[in-house]
C-alpha cells in the first residue's frame, strides 16, 4: 500500500512541475550565465551531455575520483583520465590550480556549466566541483569519444 502512495505522490509532483513550467531543470543558456570567468574551455551542450553520460557509466563501476582534494592527490600520483570541472563553483580559488596541473601532465580537461548536474550524474545528492574519469573497458567507446572532443577544445591563453 505504501508503494502505491509513493508512486502516486511522485506522479503528482511531476504533473505539478510540468504544469508550472518552472521545473528545477534549467536550460544550458541559463546555466552558462552563472559560469566563472576562468571557465575555459567550456564544453558545448552536446559535449556536456556526453561527459555526464561518461561520468554516470564510470560511477557505476566506481571508476571516478570526486572532489578537489581527491582529484588533486591522484593527478599528483600520475593517474590518467579526463578532468571535468564545474564552471559555477565559488570561490574560484578552491580549484583554480587544477587546470594548470592538468596542462603540466597532459590531461584533457573541460568545464561544464553546473556542479549540481555533475554531482547528480556521479550518483551523489551533493554538488561536485571536480571529477576525474578514469578509463575502463565497460565504457571505453564513450570515454574515447569524450577524450577526443575534450582534447580538440581550444585551451585558454
Amino acid at each position: 500500500m505504501t508503494k502505491v502512495k509513493k508512486e502516486k505522490v511522485a506522479a503528482d509532483g511531476e504533473e505539478a512541475a510540468a504544469a508550472d513550467g518552472n521545473g528545477t531543470e534549467k536550460t544550458y543558456q541559463e546555466l552558462i550565465a552563472n559560469v566563472n570567468p576562468i571557465s575555459q574551455p567550456l564544453a558545448s551542450k552536446k559535449l556536456s551531455k556526453k561527459l555526464y553520460k561518461c561520468v554516470k557509466k564510470a560511477a557505476k563501476v566506481k571508476n571516478i575520483r570526486r572532489g578537489v582534494k581527491e582529484v588533486q592527490k591522484f593527478i599528483n600520483k600520475g593517474e590518467k583520465g579526463i578532468v571535468v570541472l564545474a564552471g559555477d563553483t565559488l570561490p574560484i580559488d578552491v580549484y583554480c590550480h587544477l587546470p594548470v596541473m592538468c596542462e603540466d601532465r597532459n590531461l584533457p580537461y573541460a568545464y561544464i556549466p553546473s556542479k549540481v548536474d555533475l554531482g547528480s550524474s556521479a550518483g551523489s545528492k551533493r554538488p561536485t566541483c571536480v571529477i576525474l574519469i578514469k578509463p575502463h573497458q565497460d565504457y571505453q567507446e564513450a570515454y574515447d569519444e569524450c577524450v577526443e572532443e575534450v582534447s580538440c577544445l581550444p585551451k585558454p591563453l
